[in-house]
């Protein structure tokens, strides 16, 4: 009842995804433990070093024999000027008070090298890879589909789905404006690219040939069922996950979104420079009142990110970054993966039982 081209092409059980999740909640632990339950666990390595990339690989590797992914973020050019950036390191400075940490700190890279991120995985020989942010080039992506890899790209809009197949991916996700963390925007403003999940899936479906992943707001097999019904081939879920026994999210992002409701997230730039959907938090009500030139993703999430790992230090959770989706009032404590896997398919069958037998 629940297989698809998805689930056939990379021989899975089920069509479930758990979103990358970058910044610590997509642990190899958590990764391995949704591919064993039957879907494809992922990490979000954008922010890791090469070698951080190839030891989370291998844990996860030797956790599960399943398919699994890995996340990278297309680079792309900041154009801030320097007294921009340099006015908002000095801002940043009464945060960084409030929370014990040194002023003005000198950051050297903004970023690691996605050349040499790109290399560890080429050699890792990955069953997945996706990307968000933009479109790699075409070598990048045939140098992994030569080595055997699945490749899947992020779209906000049809076009960008377009885009992607025309690049030669082997399927792409829809990630509708429900979904939480960063926007995978890249062929229009962020602003002109909020297409709700229900919207953008079965338009993505009827103009691509490839398999359209689901993103944004699923939660439970009532989302799974729907997002099947709509087109997609499977469902991406990552705010179901991040309350999970093998997340990596910090315990004040979980007693957070388990005590917040669906009116409780906006999109911001405040901690990165890029759109990004999160619970509203001190931080992000207190930089709307900054007047100057907010700097360029990735400048502006190195120039905060001393601030967002005090804060998780401090259990301070109103200057971290919670990620979440607007789907967060259904997020449930105290469960494994497997049991997320399990219960969100045991709800999808049933539901479309329900459906076939009316």
């Amino acid at each position: 009842m629940l297989k698809t081209e998805l689930t056939r092409i990379l021989e899975i059980q089920y069509p479930i995804f758990q979103a990358p999740m970058a910044g610590g909640p997509a642990t190899p632990r958590l990764a391995a433990a949704v591919s064993n339950a039957g879907g494809v666990g992922s990490l979000g390595a954008g922010y890791l070093t090469p070698e951080q990339i190839r030891s989370a690989v291998r844990e996860t590797g030797r956790l599960t024999d399943r398919p699994f992914g890995v996340n990278l973020f297309v680079p792309e050019e900041a154009n801030t000027p320097k007294e921009a950036i340099d006015g908002m390191n000095a801002y940043l400075d009464r945060y960084r008070a409030k929370l014990g940490v040194a002023p003005g700190p000198s950051i050297s890279r903004f970023a690691e090298s996605f050349e040499e991120q790109v290399q560890v995985l080429l050699e890792e020989k990955l069953p997945v890879f996706s990307f968000t942010f933009g479109i790699p080039s075409r070598e990048v992506i045939e140098a992994f589909k030569q080595r055997g890899t699945f490749v899947i790209g992020t779209a906000t809009t049809v076009e960008e789905g377009i885009r992607l197949q025309a690049a030669g991916v082997d399927a792409v996700v829809a990630q509708g404006s429900e979904a939480g963390g960063h926007r995978g925007t890249f062929a229009t403003s962020a602003a002109d690219a909020l297409i709700g999940t229900m919207a953008l899936v079965p338009q993505m479906a009827d103009h691509l040939s490839v398999p359209v992943i689901a993103s944004g707001g699923i939660m439970d097999g009532r989302g799974l069922a729907a997002s099947l019904v709509l087109g997609a081939s499977a469902a991406q879920m990552g705010t179901a996950f991040l309350t999970s026994a093998e997340s990596g999210a910090h315990a004040a992002h979980k007693r957070k979104l388990l005590a917040s409701q669906e009116d409780s997230t906006e999109i911001t730039t405040a901690y990165s420079g890029k759109a990004a959907r999160g619970i509203r938090t001190e931080f992000m009500d207190d930089m709307r009142s900054y007047t100057g030139t907010l700097p360029d993703y990735p400048i502006q999430n190195a120039l905060t990110r001393d601030i967002r790992q005090a804060a998780a230090q401090a259990d301070n959770p109103e200057f971290m970054s919670l990620w979440a989706g607007q789907g967060l009032r259904l997020a449930r404590d105290q469960r494994t993966a497997a049991e997320i896997v399990e219960q969100t398919i045991k709800q999808a069958r049933e539901r479309l039982s329900s459906i076939r037998s009316q």
